[in-house]
């Protein structure tokens, strides 16, 4: 559930933190005190896109600020546990009895916005997918939502479970579509397809016979420079012999004699001796480089062929690389791209392969889809049910809803059949769909029978409705407000709300107000206590001028709800 909520810099709020509680709590204020700037913020901290940024930050301020604290505990707890798993997360500090996971959202007036998880940076998609496990908002524009069928589908995938097999079946969906306009085509540039596949033969073999390997090509060109400088190595190499060992001057001898004699006089004076450990050192180098020049003479030699061998390979490695007008070191990258073109067009070419690949396909499709049909009339009949009966509780007495499953002549991405929400709002009248028959009003009712009983299953902890009870009143908000009391009793329920029979149901209530300071117009929210809800209440109930009948009227509205 939902702990804190610290929003600095956002709209007309200049800095805030709330600390929520379970149960069922309603926020209320006047007209454009800034209801819904509150839901707005918690939204951003959940994932949500800035539509604005530039009127996101507060006039004046550089950037704001959004974080929201979430306690989780029991069963729902390990499966936030497992996706901060999944997606290297650390795992959520423990309060307590229960863990809390932190989310959090900054931006500045430029629009940049950055996301975090338990501090550590996330991105927009991370947070919405963390947000969704913690949190569900109903907009005050839902209902509107309702109308498409595109909207309907999905809620229905959702209430059923079958989201992931709902996007499952669109991929499968493509992949059939895809082979299908594949085999099309390939009936119709068949010749196109094996003129190319053929020239495309012919210059694969060319590579593959070349058969080159940048490694070995590193080495054959240090070879290659090697061999062609041979016969200058050589007479370097015999050059430096002679004048380090076999020449009647060689440095060796010379050095030789010169060391035994300085040796013969250290017994005259000892200060010789550093120069005589210099000159032994010096001799030993030049014996170790005679040696050396010894071993690198016997293993040289001109090899005439291997070096033509080498200027071959190269010239027809550099022919080919010039042909293709590509680097050398492209010729691998080449190969594979044209044995990977060459296996499409293959295909291309095999026109009843490339049918039978599409059969394969939408077979899959189809089991796929008639599974996800499946799930979609068990739930449906369940809904269909219940909302029928929410109705009844909402002033529609006799009205009927259903959702209809319309099978199609041909499988879509959204699987074999339409989604459509039909309703009857009294008795009597033939169910029609649910965008032709029904008033703003009834919308709204029906709407918000369909979100609760959503909700009721979809199992998430934190439950906000952002003034769903827009054009309904009287029994019918009582009846609303008890919907979402009762709905508290297991989850945490948030609702903004403009009706006293809603706010009077509530276990607490929040006041949203505007205030002035220095100048500048700011949201302020403030819980309230029994005596000021009763205030409060009376405001919503007599509007400017409250009377002692208003606020017993409102006092009368508690004590009912708190009966319940």
């Amino acid at each position: 559930m939902l702990r804190r909520l610290y929003i600095r810099d956002f709209v007309i709020v200049d800095q805030l933190e709330l600390e929520f509680a379970a149960g069922f709590s309603a926020l209320t204020g006047e007209t454009g005190a800034g209801k819904s700037i509150l839901i707005d913020a918690l939204s951003l901290a959940l994932g949500e896109r800035a539509e604005n940024s530039a009127s996101i930050v507060r006039q004046g301020a550089e950037r704001a600020e959004i974080s929201a604290t979430f306690g989780v505990a029991g069963t729902h707890a390990q499966v936030v546990r497992d996706w901060l798993g999944a997606h290297d997360f650390a795992v959520a500090e423990a309060t307590g009895s229960e863990e809390e996971c932190l989310l959090r959202r900054i931006i500045d007036a430029a629009g940049r916005s950055r996301a975090y998880v338990n501090g550590a940076p996330a991105t927009l998609v991370q947070l919405r997918e963390l947000g969704d496990l913690l949190c569900d908002i109903h907009g005050q524009h839902a209902h509107h939502a309702l109308l498409r069928n595109e909207t309907q589908r999905e809620l229905l995938d959702a209430q059923a479970g079958l989201l992931p097999l709902a996007r499952e079946v669109a991929e499968k969906y493509r992949l059939w579509q895809r082979l299908r306009e594949a085999g099309r085509n390939a009936e119709r540039d068949a010749g196109a397809a094996q003129r190319e596949r053929e020239s495309l033969e012919w210059q694969v073999k060319e590579l593959q016979a070349l058969a080159f390997d940048p490694v070995q090509w590193q080495d054959d060109n240090q070879e290659h420079r090697r061999l062609s400088h041979a016969a200058a190595l050589i007479e370097g190499a015999a050059a430096a012999m002679m004048q380090l060992a076999e020449n009647d001057d060689a440095v060796t001898p010379q050095l030789d004699h010169l060391l035994a004699r300085l040796r013969d006089l250290l017994e005259y004076d000892a200060d010789l001796q550093e120069a005589v450990d210099l000159l032994g050192n010096a001799q030993i180098q030049l014996q170790e480089a005679v040696h050396a020049l010894r071993h690198y003479q016997r293993k040289l030699d001109l090899e005439p062929q291997r070096l033509a061998e080498l200027e071959a390979r190269i010239a027809a490695v550099m022919a080919m690389a010039r042909k293709q007008r590509i680097a050398v070191e492209e010729l691998p990258g080449l190969l594979t791209q044209q044995q990977a073109r060459l296996e499409a067009l293959t295909l291309l070419v095999d026109v009843a392969a490339l049918h039978e690949k599409a059969l394969a396909a939408e077979n899959d499709y189809l089991a796929a889809a008639r599974k996800l049909g499946k799930g979609r009339r068990k739930t449906a009949a369940l809904l269909t049910q219940q909302v029928t009966e929410a109705m009844q509780q909402l002033a529609m007495s006799g009205g009927r809803f259903e959702i209809r499953l319309q099978d199609l002549t041909e499988g879509m991405a959204s699987g074999l059949e339409q989604v459509e929400f039909l309703v009857a709002a009294n008795a009597g009248q033939p169910l029609r769909p649910l965008a032709k028959v029904a008033s703003g009003g009834e919308l709204s009712r029906i709407g918000l029978a369909i979100q609760v009983i959503a909700s009721q299953a979809a199992r998430t902890p934190t439950l906000i409705f952002d003034e769903v009870d827009v054009g309904i009143g009287g029994r019918v908000a009582e009846i609303v407000g008890r919907m979402l009391r009762a709905l508290g009793s297991d989850r945490q329920v948030l609702c903004v709300t403009h009706l006293p029979q809603v706010a009077a149901c509530a276990h607490q209530q929040w006041n949203i107000a505007k205030t002035t300071v220095a100048g500048a117009v700011l949201s302020q929210v403030s819980p309230l206590d029994r005596a000021a809800r009763i205030e409060e209440l009376a405001r919503m109930l007599g509007g400017v001028e409250i009377t002692a009948t208003t606020r017993q009227h409102a006092a009368e509205m508690l004590e009912t709800a708190a009966r319940q």
